[in-house]
């Protein structure tokens, strides 16, 4: 019995050492003007909803893991001249923006190789990535991708529009 408590002992003194030391972690964090000991939470979400513009390429660079690209056109429409004192008298204006999204998750990537279509509509989520590229004219640009870790099809083809 007495081997027993001592062994309970050490375990609780044990656990108390180890639950010590999370909460001196954590205050030092908290005090610490140091940016590599601070940890925050952060989100990087983005949502699109609209219609492929071109049916996907898989490519694949030597030594990493292949990826599926395609873009995605979204709309903003609005009446010109909205707030006035007589609304919905003002011509209708729209403005499209093109949308780089690539695959890297293995299951997705396939999926949507196979069944991204061209005019389908398509809710696309991820994460925001900006990088940098050389072209083939040798000049540096930079690149905005929507790394894509979830898609739903909306529609089958283009016949589907509403």
């Amino acid at each position: 019995m007495c081997l027993f408590l001592d062994h309970l002992h050490k375990q609780f003194f044990k656990m108390l050492r180890k639950a010590s030391a999370q909460i001196m972690r954590q205050m030092v964090r908290h005090r610490s003007t140091d940016p590599s000991l601070i940890l925050e939470r952060s989100i990087n979400r983005v949502q699109l909803l609209g219609r492929v513009g071109q049916d996907p390429v898989m490519r694949q660079v030597e030594g990493r893991n292949p990826v599926t690209i395609f873009s995605l056109a979204t709309n903003e429409m609005w009446r010109s001249g909205e707030g006035e004192v007589n609304p919905g008298s003002g011509d209708i204006s729209q403005k499209t923006t093109w949308h780089r999204v690539s695959i890297f998750k293995p299951g997705l990537r396939d999926v949507a190789y196979q069944y991204v279509k061209k005019g389908s509509r398509i809710l696309v989520e991820g994460k925001l990535d900006y990088g940098e590229y050389v072209d083939k004219n040798q000049v540096r640009r930079q690149a905005t991708t929507i790394i894509a870790d979830n898609i739903v099809f909306l529609s089958d083809n283009i016949r589907d529009r509403t």
